[in-house]
């Protein structure tokens, strides 16, 4: 009976221990706190959330936002440890327009733009002053007339270039020779205009969160090549910390690609 009580007690001191260092080991473990936008940004970020804490022990609080500008904003002042939502060109345009002091690092997915339309089946039927909803952000605006300048429809002056933050607005077109009129309204709130535009410029992630299929419901859309790859934000001042390339690492690995491809179906591609 004593060696058994003797055995339970070394039992209950080891279970107690362990928990204690278990609890220790939390408590010296950092939250990072990450903001991404609702719609596949956060769905595949639940996935290099598992992946994270079970490969490299980090512990991630995920931080949704329904808009493009929070993100930046809320990872500049502090309140997020990083963010992943957005493609190099609109980093450094916020950069540039507010003066943030953050660094794009690993590369996510590509999300092709695309034209949806309720009214016509094919690009080619679009008429003769035909109005497009297109993004009022520099970056996406910039981005859907280059796609429009691609296809044959207009013509912007020279010298725009995303990379370098020189950005296409309508008044950046020199020939309009189907006369398209644009109308600029915030990116998340495109898809509600598909009922009241001829066609409407969706961005991926908006356009799946919507129940659109972008690999299949476009009547024009990016080939997934080019600048536009979205990418993890941090603050330079973070850039180099172990954390962070243990996000990228996760982000980046084999069952996080496997999701990406399962789940999206070619809507949207793994860019790493």
């Amino acid at each position: 009976m004593q060696r058994l009580s003797l055995s339970l007690l070394r039992a209950l001191l080891c279970a107690f221990f362990a928990v204690v260092v278990s609890a220790t080991a939390q408590a010296e473990t950092p939250l990072l706190k990450i903001g991404v936008t609702s719609g596949p940004h956060e769905e595949i970020f639940e996935a290099v959330k598992k992946v994270a804490e079970r490969d490299y022990g980090l512990r991630i609080k995920i931080v949704s936002f329904n808009d493009y500008i929070q993100p930046d904003a809320a990872l500049d002042a502090g309140d997020l440890d990083a963010n992943s939502y957005q493609h190099r060109p609109f980093l450094s345009s916020q950069i540039r327009a507010r003066g943030y002091k953050l660094v794009g690092i690993g590369r996510t997915w590509i999300g092709p733009i695309g034209l949806y339309s309720k009214r016509y089946r094919k690009y080619s039927d679009l008429p003769d002053g035909a109005t497009i909803g297109i993004p009022n952000d520099p970056a996406n605006e910039s981005r859907i007339l280059l796609l429009l300048q691609k296809a044959g429809s207009i013509r912007l002056r020279q010298g725009i270039d995303p990379v370098t933050g020189v950005n296409a607005t309508p008044l950046d077109i020199i020939d309009n020779p189907r006369h398209f009129r644009f109308k600029e309204v915030d990116a998340a709130q495109l898809p509600r205009t598909l009922d009241d535009f001829d066609a409407t410029t969706v961005n991926a992630d908006y356009a799946i969160k919507a129940g659109l299929n972008p690999a299949k419901d476009t009547i024009l859309r990016e080939d997934g090549s080019g600048v536009y790859a979205c990418l993890i934000a941090v603050r330079e001042q973070d850039a180099n910390k172990p954390w962070v390339q243990q996000i990228v690492a996760a982000y980046q690995s084999p069952e996080v690609r496997q999701f990406i491809l399962s789940r999206y179906r070619g809507a949207i591609i793994p860019a790493f």
